[in-house]
């Protein structure tokens, strides 16, 4: 398995008598994409917040990068970038003297800071838009100076809130683009995000908030298995074939108009064995297959609503 790069253990936060985290597990492997999911006020930003040591938790064993963040937050909070859903870009001065302020700030050598303000600028197609005020800047461009400025420092491990809220397609696009880089060079990126598909595209592994509790977790392919609604559809284009493969699959639903089976399936390879198993066994081939598995909405409303899956304990998929 992979190094670390974070660990909660039994993560709780209270503002007076509002419990907003109520006992978090959580693991993020290093070089992966983690992401959290969670409607407003779920408490997703006030986990980035504790797990960037900006807000102290209640209770919790903690750790970012190898350090507790009880005993030595300075060291892990060396070793970490944030980036929110609100730019910490100064409007009133360049972008290349937002990229030099920040320099400044982790105590580069002006040469060295120069050398690698250049550099991220370049990387993040900042370079024709250096030199002028971040307030021209369009809001891709703000949120890719955000990104360049938190990487001044070499984090290994970014906290990104809600990176693309208020993003055009396009720019999201091209944050996607920026965080597979990332995560391409052995960066950790903790990912918060209300757009599911974003999630579905980007994150290793998934893990829903619901009522300040991990409602369920596991890879985008796991979590959608838990809904159910999902299926595979054989198509047939012999009408002998189509009922050789009715007799075999006794429990699929037939359609005889398209000459085609549908069969309640959580889409598993050995599931999906199984049945063309039967089919090889009774002598038939079906001429198209198609697996069709709920999307993350489905898992989002599901996990939401009443903080649990109808009918089925809420778990964590390994």
């Amino acid at each position: 398995m992979s190094t670390v790069a974070i660990a909660a253990n039994g993560l709780r936060k209270s503002y007076g008598d509002k419990t907003v985290l109520d006992g978090i597990d959580l693991t993020v492997p290093q070089g992966t994409v983690f992401s959290l999911l969670g409607p407003n006020g779920a408490g997703k930003t006030t986990v980035v917040k504790i797990l960037s040591t900006l807000v102290r938790a209640d209770a919790g064993e903690l750790r970012v990068g190898g350090h507790d963040l009880a005993a030595d937050p300075q060291a892990a909070r060396a070793a970490i970038g944030v980036t929110g859903q609100f730019s910490a870009v100064d409007g009133l001065i360049t972008g290349e003297e937002n990229m030099l302020l920040m320099a400044d700030l982790h105590h580069l050598p002006k040469s060295e800071g120069r050398r690698v303000s250049a550099e991220l600028l370049e990387r993040f197609d900042l370079v024709e838009a250096a030199k002028k005020p971040a307030s021209t800047y369009s809001g891709g461009m703000k949120r890719r100076l955000d990104i360049a400025m938190t990487l001044v420092g070499s984090p290994r491990i970014i906290f990104l809130d809600e990176p693309t809220t208020g993003l055009d397609p396009r720019s999201r696009h091209t944050m996607w683009g920026i965080i597979r880089e990332l995560v391409a060079d052995g960066v950790t990126v903790f990912l918060t995000t209300q757009y599911l598909e974003e999630a579905d595209q980007l994150a290793d592994r998934i893990a829903v908030l619901n009522n300040g509790k991990i409602a369920a977790e596991g890879t985008a392919a796991e979590l959608k298995r838990l809904i159910p609604g999902g299926h595979i559809r054989l198509r047939f284009t012999d009408p002998d074939a189509y009922r050789s493969a009715a007799s075999a699959l006794r429990g699929a639903t037939r359609d005889d108009e398209a000459l085609a089976l549908q069969i309640v399936s959580d889409g598993t390879q050995q599931e999906l064995h199984s049945i063309l198993d039967w089919l090889a066994a009774a002598g038939v081939e079906a001429d198209e297959l198609t697996v069709h598995t709920p999307d993350l909405d489905d898992v989002f409303f599901a996990l939401t609503d009443s903080g649990k899956l109808p009918h089925q304990p809420k778990e964590t998929l390994r």
